[in-house]
């Protein structure tokens, strides 16, 4: 692994909201409104930090229809990263916010592209 892809999965892994999409990822395969729903932020918080954790490569993409869904990319992910996603989730076992996220995610829905107009503005920047 170089340096730089190091460098570069650290600096995706050092912001709360990637942890938290993280926790949501670790639990099932979400599309972005999802994740919007059970973090309460905004589609473009969520569709921006999504790509970084993505290009980090720690995410997998995949199309179905009209949603765009990631998931944990267990099979493609680079040497030590997946210690790096364990270490994530042992780090949020019983975090409080992060059981928060989760049991909101139990309750969204992948509403598709109407989801934007209706969410926008909720949550937060």
């Amino acid at each position: 692994m170089l340096m730089r892809d190091l460098v570069k999965a650290f600096k995706a892994l050092s912001d709360d909201t990637r942890l938290r999409i993280l926790n949501l990822l670790l639990e099932r395969e979400c599309c972005v409104c999802e994740v919007m729903q059970a973090l309460d932020i905004s589609q473009t918080r969520a569709s921006r930090n999504l790509s970084v954790l993505h290009d980090a490569g720690f995410l997998k993409l995949r199309r179905d229809g009209l949603w765009s869904l990631y998931s944990i990319d267990s099979e493609g992910m680079k040497g030590s990263y997946s210690a790096l996603v364990e270490a994530v989730r042992q780090g949020l076992d019983g975090n409080g916010l992060a059981s928060r996220d989760k049991a909101r995610l139990s309750t969204a829905e992948r509403v598709g592209p109407g989801c934007v107009k209706r969410c926008k503005g909720e949550g937060d920047e």
